[in-house]
């Protein structure tokens, strides 16, 4: 080869390299009028993942990928889960976000034990057992009103429950767990069928708040899937509480834009001037917002086949009331029963558990709660005498737990309304054996309508989870000031007979996330079924009702003949999970059908 050959090769190389650097950087510098930041592509979706250095479920694939980045940076499973929830507050924002609150619970392999954290919303000073009773008419308020006003919103709790978790657990600090989810809230995620969906179902309530129409939606309608979504005004939100930490939630600016919203909601007015809506103010105070407090709570837990299963205590309903159908279910060999028997003595066993979580179950702080009788093995056996082989009449009555305690007689409390309700779920494990179950919320589809203007993010209707109708006044969840209301969230920790972590889970999906934690629980710990064939399997859900939700697959037609009644509800739940699996292998796994699937992934996957 000659020299001017090696020279005019050697001029090409830098001619071409020169030219990449020029393409570079003009894709670099956006157009006039563009975007800074360019969209964020949507990472691979699976429903199982199974591998080593940690594990993380979740309902978007931008949150599992986001919780598997700090877990590859190493960072542990609460930095994840801190991560994970904040990207779903961007990608998944009418489930769960900064609006509203959750539990969550966690496992410290350090430790070797248990704790929860109780971040759920709480009504601010001015609330009253009336709160939602109209005072014109005297009766309470359709749930409607109720939900789409000031007056449903608490005080949000989750940035409360971020810093708490991280404080005692965290590695990381918050600036940089928030970092993902703010990058992909000023660049843009990928629309999926899900989210147009959901905007799509709100559209009607959206359209009618200022903020919520410029944040969510595209020219007063949904965003069509594969368009790009962007929401600065949340990433810098989030780039705000990074720098100032949780403290600025819940003081100065953004807690007084917090209380405008509640008590001026920002309604379109028409050409006179007039709302389009009428939406009745709340009266919240940044007095309110600076009272707020995260609380660490003792964990439920009852011994079920040699695990040990812990959940959330009240205000959740969830621990108390699967653990009491798991104690009633202990008295059953359930592992060599047919199908058809399972679920009946299931459903027959979620009634009773049901009338008691309404009879008894409230804020603890308000409420004599009496969870060691709810909860204790003697109690459960009354309520194991009272099922037959057919169905029962429902409503049944409540029991009495504090004949295995302390307190007066049973109180007899109407059932509480079947409310659609939406939520979200994380579930994570690292390589050090740490485990985070969490579940948050802002209540219905969209929460109260009502995004607060300049901070990109929906608030909660989370006091409609009170009972509307104060007659009753033994009733275990009126409202009051400074009370949480009674919660139907179930994340989910079992450990084996050996103390190890065996398996986590939660779900979202209103009063029948206690049906499908149980679900996950029979299914493992009985039938013996692995966490991705536990979630995937049929569904259904007594609330103590004369009807059965229940899923496509479930045998009604059998169980029919035993006398119960059922009523279509598909889908129950959009489940997430983690399980430990030997030789420190570790699997993932979600939804793989309902609500259009959800996400699992690991940090370093098994080679098939």
């Amino acid at each position: 080869m000659s020299v001017d050959v090696v020279r005019r090769g050697r001029l090409a190389a830098v001619l071409g390299l020169l030219l990449g650097m020029v393409v570079a950087l003009v894709w670099a510098v956006p157009a006039a009028g563009q975007p800074r930041h360019r969209p964020a592509p949507a990472p691979p979706k699976a429903a199982t993942a199974t591998g080593y250095g940690g594990a993380v479920a979740t309902l978007d694939p931008y949150a599992t990928q986001a919780g598997l980045d700090i877990l590859a940076r190493g960072g542990n499973a609460v930095d994840a889960a801190v991560a994970a929830s904040a990207m779903l507050g961007v990608t998944r924002p009418y489930d769960g976000s900064i609006g509203g609150g959750g539990f969550f619970v966690i496992y410290s392999a350090k430790d070797r034990k248990v704790t929860t954290i109780d971040a759920r919303e709480t009504a601010p000073a001015a609330a009253t057992p009336s709160r939602f009773v109209d005072p014109v008419t005297k009766a309470p308020l359709a749930f409607p009103d109720a939900r789409v006003s000031g007056l449903s919103v608490g005080v949000p709790g989750l940035v409360r429950g971020w810093e708490l978790a991280l404080e005692e657990y965290g590695s990381k600090p918050l600036r940089k767990l928030l970092e993902p989810a703010r990058e992909v809230a000023e660049g843009g995620f990928v629309v999926d069928a899900e989210f147009e969906r959901r905007t799509a179902q709100n559209l009607a309530i959206f359209q009618d708040f200022t903020s919520t129409a410029e944040t969510f939606l595209v020219d007063g309608a949904a965003p069509e899937p594969g368009s790009v979504l962007r929401n600065e005004d949340l990433a810098d939100t989030y780039e705000f509480l990074g720098r100032k930490g949780a403290d600025a939630f819940y003081e100065g600016e953004l807690a007084q834009a917090i209380v405008d919203a509640v008590t001026t909601p920002p309604v379109v007015r028409d050409a006179a001037g007039e709302p389009v809506r009428a939406v009745r103010r709340g009266d919240m105070t940044v007095t309110d917002l600076a009272a707020y407090e995260a609380l660490w709570r003792k964990p439920t837990m009852v011994d079920y086949r040699g695990n040990k299963v812990f959940g959330m205590g009240p205000p959740s309903s969830g621990g108390t009331t699967t653990g009491e159908v798991l104690n009633i279910l202990e008295g059953f060999a359930v592992a060599d029963l047919p199908e058809e028997e399972v679920l009946h003595l299931l459903i027959e066993a979620e009634a009773l558990a049901w009338a008691d979580r309404n009879a008894y179950v409230g804020d603890p702080g308000f409420v004599d709660v009496p969870v060691a009788g709810l909860l204790s093995e003697e109690f459960a056996a009354t309520r194991r005498a009272l099922i037959g082989p057919r169905a029962a009449v429902k409503p049944v009555a409540p029991g009495n737990p504090r004949a295995f305690g302390t307190g007066s007689e049973a109180l007899i409390v109407p059932a509480a309304a079947a409310g659609e309700g939406s939520t979200t779920h994380v579930t994570v494990a690292d390589k050090f054996g740490n485990v985070v179950s969490l579940t948050f919320s802002i209540e219905q589809i969209g929460g109260s309508g009502i995004t607060v203007p300049g901070y990109g993010f929906l608030l909660n209707n989370q006091l409609t989870d009170f009972s509307f109708d104060p007659a009753n006044a033994d009733d275990p969840n009126l409202p009051d000031a400074g009370k949480r209301p009674r919660s139907s969230m179930s994340p989910t920790i079992v450990l084996d007979d050996r103390g190890r972590p065996l398996t986590a889970f939660g779900s979202p999906g209103g009063p029948r996330i206690i049906g499908t934690v149980l679900h996950l629980a029979i299914n493992q710990l009985d039938r013996g079924m692995t966490l991705p064939e536990a979630i995937a399997a049929p569904r259904l859900m007594n609330q103590n009702s004369p009807d059965t939700f229940y899923e496509p697959g479930i045998p009604i037609e059998a169980l029919a003949r035993r006398g119960h009644a059922f009523t279509l509800m598909n889908p129950i739940g959009n489940a997430t999970g983690v399980r430990f699996l030997e030789h420190k292998v570790l699997q993932a796994a979600a939804e793989p059908v309902r609500a259009d699937g959800g996400s699992a992934g690991v940090v370093r996957p098994v080679r098939r």
